[in-house]
């Protein structure tokens, strides 16, 4: 099979490949060899033309043809007149389970970030801080209290902890929407949730609706079940009413999947309305409905957040609800969860079995010591990021006055917008100013929101002001030498 590996393709893999020192040659070459080595790109591989590829990446033509000489020289590439410039054919590649890389999907950089470490770069990949003080204070209670019991036991609870499936429905009852226990699988981080109800309800073909943009996680679990992405654009309320009916009623879609509180990466809050509607439309058409609420961090004191869109469903309405501790506690606390009808809690904690058995119990003892404070710790967390959402407004308004953004419902990111720019390629020049950006394209199944980035507000005031002025250094050599010249900028 003649596989054609486009610009975005190439640059898709290469990651952060202009980071460190060295000639830009160099590190091209020495990127593409390891794409190869890993297996993400194989023999007789069609690579991009050297003037193609030197767009996309933002360097000179030459910096290409010298990589491609180099690689050539090497033996790893091969070109023939009408056939462009390939992977050469003999080139051994690695056993499919000796990739030692994330494999495939348009997330494949942004997971690779944290397998690879910070190194040099401020990776605006991953939306996280760290730990709440709750956290290492109720873990000191645990050790003192609890832990010999624990550890008396089994240690197997394949739907999850039974005082943690008690202390989720206790939240969750108490925001809003009425949960008993047997309604609630605990799972090993809201991923997990993820992964596991796509296997329920998704197959080959089947066809899944989706906010866009959305997190680039989230699309290729669904893209490696096979299913059919459809899109539904979103307003100040959510996603789309008209839209969605229509997809609705002429898609049939194996699975709704929405993010009401607060989408990622717009930091938009579902209205009431809103949630109300879609809601009912799930019902009349019988469609599935998965939301996504493992995004709590920011909100703002004054706003009031509606009970989960669950809540609103007319009996009868099969609808899953997901949640996690990520982003209000801690990412190293890989505790999340899945609320739905008791029957397909079932299922889901079937396939949970066949998983991994079950969550590790000691943080599920922790999470559930955690749950009763949540409320309180999520208020005293949104403070926090309250500040630095206000230091990182003021930061870009200051330095970047051309850039374009709304302050967000909640969450814990900026969705900008770059005027005159195609974020691709701002993103690598960004990268040889140390800073690791994650294009809009890669959030849009469709490829829209080429000119967005997502820039989250989760650092310290120090780390904000480094990666502000390595932005704006980067957007004045863009503006200066790359492909929008007229793009006024101040810095």
């Amino acid at each position: 099979m003649d596989r054609i590996s486009t610009e975005r393709d190439i640059v898709a893999l290469l990651g952060d490949w202009a980071s460190g020192r060295g000639p830009l040659y160099r590190k091209l070459a020495d990127a593409l060899t390891r794409a190869v080595e890993d297996g993400l790109l194989l023999p007789d591989d069609r690579l991009p033309s050297e003037r193609g590829l030197g767009e996309a990446l933002q360097v000179s033509r030459a910096t290409v043809v010298a990589a491609y000489q180099e690689l050539r020289g090497a033996g790893l590439l091969s070109s023939r007149q009408g056939s462009g410039t390939r992977i050469a054919s003999d080139v051994k590649v690695p056993r499919p389970t000796a990739d030692g890389r994330v494999p495939g999907g348009t997330a494949m950089t942004i997971f690779q970030r944290l397998i690879d470490g910070p190194g040099e770069l401020i990776s605006v990949a991953v939306a996280a801080g760290g730990a709440a003080p709750e956290l290492a204070v109720t873990l000191r209670e645990l050790v003192r209290d609890d832990l010999d019991e624990l550890l008396s036991g089994p240690g197997y609870h394949p739907s999850g902890l039974p005082e943690l499936r008690e202390a989720i429905a206790d939240y969750l009852t108490r925001n809003g929407l009425p949960t008993a226990h047997d309604e609630v699988v605990v799972t090993t981080g809201a991923h997990q949730g993820l992964v596991l109800t796509t296997e329920l309800y998704v197959s080959q073909g089947a066809t899944v609706i989706v906010e866009t943009p959305n997190w680039p996680g989230c699309l290729d679990v669904f893209r490696s079940a096979g299913a059919r992405l459809v899109t539904v654009p979103l307003d100040e309320e959510g996603p789309e009413i008209h839209t969605l009916g229509t997809v609705l009623r002429e898609r049939k879609p194996s699975l709704l999947y929405v993010m009401p509180t607060y989408h990622n990466p717009t930091g938009v809050l579902m209205s009431a309305a809103r949630r109300r509607r879609i809601a009912e439309l799930a019902a009349e058409h019988e469609v599935p409905v998965l939301e996504d609420n493992a995004y709590m961090t920011y909100h703002p004191e004054s706003g009031v957040v509606p009970a989960p869109l669950a809540a609103y469903a007319p009996p009868g309405t099969e609808m899953l609800s997901l949640g996690s501790l990520a982003k209000a506690v801690w990412g190293g606390l890989r505790i999340g969860w899945v609320r739905g009808p008791a029957e397909i809690v079932q299922r889901l904690s079937r396939r949970k079995v066949l998983a991994d058995i079950g969550s590790p119990v000691i943080d599920q003892a922790l999470a559930a010591r955690l749950m009763p404070r949540l409320d309180r710790i999520l208020a005293d967390r949104s403070k926090e990021l309250g500040l630095q959402l206000d230091h990182m407004d003021a930061l870009l308004r200051n330095r970047l006055p051309s850039w374009r953004w709304q302050r967000p419902d909640g969450g814990g990111a900026l969705w900008v917008e770059l005027p005159g720019v195609d974020a691709m390629a701002f993103a690598q020049v960004a990268v040889r100013h140390g800073v690791d950006v994650v294009p809009g394209a890669v959030m849009d199944p469709d490829g829209g929101h080429a000119n967005h980035i997502r820039l989250p507000f989760t650092f310290s005031p120090e780390v904000l002001d480094e990666l502000v002025h390595r932005l704006a250094r980067a957007w004045s050599e863009i503006a200066r030498h790359g492909p929008a010249p007229a793009v006024q900028v101040v810095v």
